[in-house]
């Protein structure tokens, strides 16, 4: 007879929520009130009246809101081939392909495209999402130091040498998600075309803030051979899901091998129909992004003497170090009616814990000078 073990069935998880309490690292759920100093809607279009009017046109025309199956069964809607068209012309991309979030997206190119003998180089500080996917490669991956361009350049060298046939391919986000600070990306590119890489650019905080018609800092590399980018529907545009824009075999490969694609439940092709609005919107709308980058601007110059790191774009984060006074911080901002959230070990190294302040057209300037004078007091 085998011995029950003489723990309660929780235990591990209960001690180990327990450490991370004590830590300061323990998560919960929190609703958002107050002014919004924490979410991605750079644009402000996730209650926008047009992307409601997109929502109504759409229930108008009976567009389903469910897909009922994955897209290679029941799921595929015309819905979801009007985006993935209009996406691939709007970014000057070969194709593009939807899915459901961008978690899904960057798991299933990695974990479907690379193949083994391949090796991946990624950013230090690349998105956790991409590191799932990297766990499910087929091949090795190897770090290189944030933003270092000799110290990728250094051993992308040293491995091309011992293999000189298999495929390098190099991963990093434009635009970053804890640090708001910007890529190398023309640096990148030429050592890529050098080494004859592939490049995975991740644009999720990219896509509607920067580049032509809000198509992100690595638009000008957009249709090659040699490139892949990310772009998340969920942030500046408002919606939902996430577009990988790659070369026409690329997303071929990825309908026929790719798990997160193959077996899951297609898109809501109403979400879908919203999203197709939102491209639109981004290209007729410039002034949106205008007004988001004076607002920017701004909040850098006020926020600055006060610790802020800028760089000129919507994520401007308050390095504070330690955990448990950077959480204290945000809930004293929360109780003063500001929407600001502590970001803590994991998502950033030990000894960095930050207040992760974004700008977005749903606060104005003089919201920017409230939380300005509140976090003066509070520090």
């Amino acid at each position: 007879m085998t011995e029950k073990h003489p723990l309660p069935l929780y235990d591990f998880h209960q001690n180990y929520l327990n450490s991370l309490s004590q830590s300061s690292q323990r998560r919960q759920l929190q609703k958002c009130d107050g002014l919004s100093f924490s979410s991605n809607d750079y644009l402000g279009l996730a209650n926008s009246s047009a992307l409601l009017d997109a929502a109504k046109s759409g229930i108008a025309k009976a567009i389903p809101i469910g897909s009922g199956g994955s897209r290679l069964l029941s799921g595929n809607h015309e819905e979801h081939i009007a985006l993935e068209t209009e996406a691939a012309v709007f970014f000057k991309a070969q194709s593009a392909l939807y899915f459901a979030n961008g978690y899904a997206a960057n798991m299933a190119v990695l974990s479907t495209l690379p193949q083994k003998g391949d090796m991946i180089f990624y950013d230090d500080l690349i998105h956790a999402s991409s590191h799932d996917g990297m766990r499910l490669a087929r091949c090795a991956a190897q770090s290189f130091a944030h933003n270092d361009v000799q110290d990728l350049q250094k051993k992308v060298k040293a491995w091309r040498a011992k293999n000189p046939d298999n495929v390098i391919w190099i991963l990093f986000e434009s635009f970053y998600s804890m640090d708001g600070d910007i890529a190398p990306i023309d640096a990148i590119d030429d050592l890529a075309n050098e080494y004859d890489a592939i490049m995975v650019i991740d644009e999720a905080h990219a896509c509607g803030v920067f580049g032509p018609d809000g198509r992100g800092l690595a638009a000008h590399l957009d249709g090659r051979d040699n490139v892949i980018i990310l772009r998340t529907c969920g942030k500046a545009m408002g919606s939902e899901g996430a577009l990988l824009c790659l070369p026409s075999i690329a997303k071929e490969f990825l309908i026929n091998r790719a798990r997160h694609f193959i077996f899951s439940t297609a898109p809501s092709p109403l979400i879908t129909h919203i999203v197709r609005a939102a491209l639109r919107i981004m290209q007729a709308q410039p002034e949106r992004r205008e007004a988001l980058m004076d607002l920017c601007n701004y909040a850098g110059e006020i926020l600055s003497p006060l610790g802020a790191i800028t760089h000129g774009g919507p994520i401007i984060p308050i390095i504070i170090g330690d955990a448990k006074r950077t959480v204290d911080i945000a809930i004293k901002l929360q109780d003063a009616g500001f929407d600001v959230r502590a970001i803590r070990p994991p998502t950033v190294a030990e000894g960095s814990s930050r207040l992760r302040i974004c700008i977005s057209l749903n606060i104005d300037k003089a919201d920017i000078d409230k939380l300005a004078l509140e976090l003066r007091k509070i520090l």
